[in-house]
């Protein structure tokens, strides 16, 4: 998610008055018998005054009451507007989750519908992220389950019934109230933190440990199975539910990198030019995985991703998003230092190729930056190599190694025995005595350690002869 927050409204209300909360299509009228389920808990907001010819509640519910509303008998006399009278049932309405995609939309910080634009937002950003705002709208009623697998669902704030509660205390005071049992059960923990994103890189938006509940009720609105991609080998966003055709960037970042004027920085120069009109971009800070050999998981590094997509066909399918990516990493050669961007991987998969990298770009000073420490490390390395085979360096650390036996290592090795008797191998076919040195005068082969001097006997010479 965006530095900024975002406000989403929850679409789904239990009014009495809508008429897709009732098996029969319609809003009870006086000649019909209202049925609500006795096991059933219910939260229904009552608009307007209803006359009835009789209504069954259950166990555990609560009616909220607009100004002016209630319910009434029929007395019997013909409606014009209701045909003989029927049963009418409330439908199920614990049946809408928290974390479904298709229960949620963008709006304005007034509550007003955003137009669909240019941005989208991959699958587990659709549902409320953890500093986004939400909004129950007024004078409606609602009833969520809000089963997680995280501890608590954080939100910034929560807008009920008109009412903005922005701070713990105001959730937590609300909390202890009637409704709020009714109106949200499950085993998830929902709670106002009041702060937006405090990094201006960008916050993940922290629903990946709800990422199958999410795809699972996306799915189940689709048909139980993904659209047929018209890519071979279609692209795998972080966060999505579906493969794309079109392209990938995953951007690594600084500190001096702003998300937000990133973002506004690719709309109004890029996004906007007439020939990517059919393109649509989401960008939001996402947690990859880091593996071990491309097998064992090992740890997660913030990423920026930015994901393109186009209305194209057949072939041209992803070729105009691909366009885009091209120009988004090229503007990152020329100027994502100045951004705060190290580097870029792009990858694409359109109707006329499969995905793969096709891309990268790290720009130009932090290439040279790191070229530079590379040689100077590589220097600094030899130069301490040198200076410790020359034995001017003494004092490295030494580390648990598996030696093998060296030349130079048995002639500087105490330990060694040093028999003086040692002066070759003994042959039983000849009784040849080796040759004597002339105990004043010094020899090349007496400077070195007698320990290891090695006389070859050979019988096809006397001593005498060797010795001339």
């Amino acid at each position: 998610a965006a530095a900024a927050a975002v406000y989403k409204q929850w679409i789904p209300n239990t009014n009495f008055e809508t008429a897709s909360n009732w098996d029969k299509g319609r809003v009870p009228c006086a000649n019909d018998v209202v049925h609500f389920e006795k096991s059933k808990v219910i939260s229904v907001f009552v608009g307007t005054p209803h006359v009835l010819s009789d209504m069954y509640l259950p166990l555990n519910g609560e009616f909220v009451l607009a100004p002016g509303a209630g319910f009434a008998a029929s007395d019997g006399s013909w409606d014009p507007g209701c045909d003989s009278g029927a049963t009418v049932r409330f439908t199920d309405a614990e049946h809408h989750k928290w974390f479904d995609p298709t229960l949620w939309q963008v709006v304005s910080p007034d509550g007003e519908l955003e137009p669909s634009g240019r941005i989208f937002s991959v699958d587990e950003e659709c549902v409320p992220c953890h500093y986004d705002d939400v909004i129950f709208q007024p004078e409606t009623s609602f009833r969520v389950n809000i089963d997680s697998s995280q501890q608590v669902i954080h939100l910034r704030s929560i807008s009920l019934m008109g009412q903005e509660l922005s701070s713990p205390e105001a959730w937590a005071g609300y909390l202890r109230g009637p409704s709020a049992q009714l109106q949200f059960h499950g085993n998830g923990t929902l709670q106002v933190t009041g702060t937006g994103c405090p990094d201006k890189t960008g916050c993940a938006c922290g629903n990946t440990l709800d990422g199958h509940r999410i795809c699972a009720a996306l799915l189940r609105a689709r048909g139980r199975q993904c659209p047929a991609p018209a890519c071979q080998n279609p692209l795998q966003p972080l966060g999505h539910c579906c493969g794309i055709c079109g392209a990938t960037i995953n951007l690594d970042f600084s500190p001096d990198f702003d998300l937000q004027k990133y973002q506004d920085r690719l709309v109004q120069a890029l996004l906007s030019q007439p020939r990517y009109a059919s393109v649509q971009m989401a960008i939001s800070k996402v947690h990859k995985e880091q593996t071990f050999l491309g097998v064992v998981p090992r740890s997660s590094t913030p990423v920026i991703q930015i994901v393109l997509i186009d209305d194209g066909a057949g072939v041209q399918t992803g070729t105009t998003a691909e366009q885009l990516a091209a120009d988004i990493m090229e503007d990152i050669a020329q100027h994502g230092e100045a951004l705060g961007i190290a580097s870029g991987k792009m990858e694409v998969a359109t109707g006329s190729t499969s995905s793969g990298q096709v891309g990268s770009h790290t720009p130009s000073g932090i290439t040279a930056g790191m070229v530079l420490g590379l040689l100077l490390g590589l220097l600094l390395l030899g130069g301490i190599f040198f200076l410790y085979r020359k034995g001017k360096l003494r004092c490295l650390p030494r580390l648990p190694t598996l030696r093998l036996p060296r030349p130079w290592d048995r002639a500087e090795d105490p330990a060694s025995p040093a028999p003086d008797t040692d002066k070759g191998f003994d042959n039983p076919m000849f009784d040849v005595e080796p040759p004597s040195a002339d105990p004043g005068e010094e020899t090349p082969q007496e400077s070195s350690p007698k320990d290891h001097q090695i006389f070859y006997l050979n019988p096809l010479y006397n001593a005498s002869e060797m010795d001339t």
